[in-house]
């Protein structure tokens, strides 16, 4: 059975049930692990230069096998993008062989044989469950501190502290050669796949195949399909090997086949790049990319803070970078009594939730975790993890646990509200990001309240009320 045959009497089957659960939020958010996403790049021409001889024919396919495709609700995807209406999903899973073969061109020119092609592309078809996931919108209604509470605990850092010891003399190579602080590197390695015993199962060149052909993302996703496909020609990982996220996330650290390209290394020197079970490659490619992402050697991440009542936290923004010795002279002491190593060093401050909450001081190394996942909570996980790890306690003050978690409704509804009243000028989407936070602290100042930028439910009724 041809895959298109395939495809529609799964969709007809798939139109009639209702949509799967939204995918429960995982820790790395499946943002494009290893670097972050990458920008999108143009169209894959379909050409390809010779310096002799003919161009190659595009090589035979096999179809896929009949009922490949997963489950897929039929619906609309939220976004509203053109790309991702039920319609679209159809047009371009009945398209997907023909896609997939467009892609030879592009293959050749990387230096992929024609046999690795048609070996790799011969049994793929479209998971269309991931259309379901591209677009879902989860509430996010985990607050900053049960975050930290999930992902550092004590059995995961029991766990670590294992491979630590393990893994001593690997460690060792591997941070003298690239400066990057092993507790950094350990703390991805758990929270990722918590010391490569959890992982995606999904076919990396089926999700990126699927990805590359079908729904709003295909010009970035195209790049990372055929890197995934010049990762197996290269005999790097095996297909086998080679499965992670609905993303294409996978690995022991989650990277995308393109970071697997830019910052892969073959530690050991066996002839294979494998960052899935080869734990000096894993240790080395996780390195290298912090290096490569602007990791300074000697420094650390940042440090927890106290800020003093009545401070203006219009300062507390990333563009505000400031010395250590300066923020001691606005009142922000380092908690727990301790004190700073270099008051020359640079950082910005991150109050994540506000004035109620603990302070910290970010220096330039907590950005290059920033580059691995976007994420400041992420980040701050990793960055206090990797803390504990290396014989730290808890963080000294307390989170205000009272605080309720805003629905991404409300989140909604209060970046709109901002937007009437004059303060917000971006296109409400539920994410509170710096452009919201921003808002919210000339709201307050506004107000009279501590221009913290907190996202309340307190503040948000002040906005209804006005």
């Amino acid at each position: 059975m041809r895959v298109s045959e395939s495809i529609s009497r799964t969709l007809s089957a798939g139109a009639t049930m209702l949509a799967l659960g939204v995918l429960a939020v995982a820790v790395s958010a499946c943002m494009m692990a290893g670097g972050g996403p990458a920008p999108s790049n143009g169209d894959v021409t379909g050409s390809i230069s010779q310096s002799s001889g003919p161009r190659p024919a595009a090589p035979p396919r096999r179809m896929a096998q009949a009922g490949s495709a997963k489950e897929w609700s039929g619906e609309d995807g939220a976004s509203g993008h053109p790309e991702m209406t039920a319609a679209a999903i159809r047009q371009r899973a009945a398209n997907f062989d023909q896609c997939i073969a467009g892609f030879w061109p592009e293959a050749a020119r990387r230096g992929i044989s024609q046999e690795s092609f048609q070996r790799f592309t011969a049994d793929l078809s479209p998971d269309l469950r991931i259309m379901d996931l591209v677009d879902s919108q989860p509430e996010f209604t985990k607050a900053v501190w049960d975050y930290l509470d999930v992902l550092v605990n004590d059995t995961r850092l029991a766990r670590g502290r294992e491979m630590l010891t393990k893994y001593k003399a690997t460690f060792d190579a591997v941070e003298h050669v690239y400066g990057v602080d092993r507790y950094i590197v350990a703390a991805i390695w758990g929270i990722e796949s918590n010391y490569s015993t959890q992982g995606g199962d999904r076919s990396v060149l089926n999700s990126t195949a699927t990805l590359a052909c079908v729904g709003r993302r295909q010009a970035y996703f195209r790049e990372e399909f055929l890197d995934a496909l010049e990762i197996l020609h290269h005999g790097d990982l095996t297909p086998q090997q080679l499965r992670g996220s609905w993303a294409g996330a996978f690995g022991a650290t989650q990277f995308m086949p393109s970071a697997f390209k830019r910052f892969a290394v073959d530690f050991d020197r066996d002839g294979r790049r494998n960052i899935v079970d080869d734990v000096p490659d894993i240790l080395a490619s996780t390195s290298n990319m912090f290096r490569k992402n602007g990791w300074v050697p000697g420094q650390t991440w940042g440090y927890e803070v106290e800020v003093p009542p009545g401070f203006n936290y219009m300062y507390a923004d990333r563009s505000k970078v400031m010395t250590i010795a300066q923020w001691e002279h606005l009142g922000l002491r380092r908690a727990g009594g301790k004190g700073f190593p270099r008051n020359s060093d640079k950082a910005f401050l991150l109050a994540p939730a506000g004035s109620e909450g603990p302070g910290f001081l970010m220096l330039g190394n907590f950005r290059a975790i920033t580059k691995y996942n976007p994420a400041e909570a992420y980040a701050l996980a990793i960055g206090h993890f990797a803390d504990r790890l290396r014989g730290g306690g808890p963080l000294v003050q307390a989170w205000p646990r009272q605080e309720r978690v805003l629905s991404r409704a409300e989140r909604l509804e209060l970046q709109e509200l901002l937007a009437q009243r004059g303060f917000y000028r971006g296109e409400p989407d539920g994410n509170l990001g710096g452009q919201t936070r921003q808002a919210l602290r000339s709201f307050q100042a506004s107000i009279g309240a501590p221009a913290d930028g907190f996202a309340s439910a307190g503040v948000l009724d002040r906005l209804r009320q006005r």
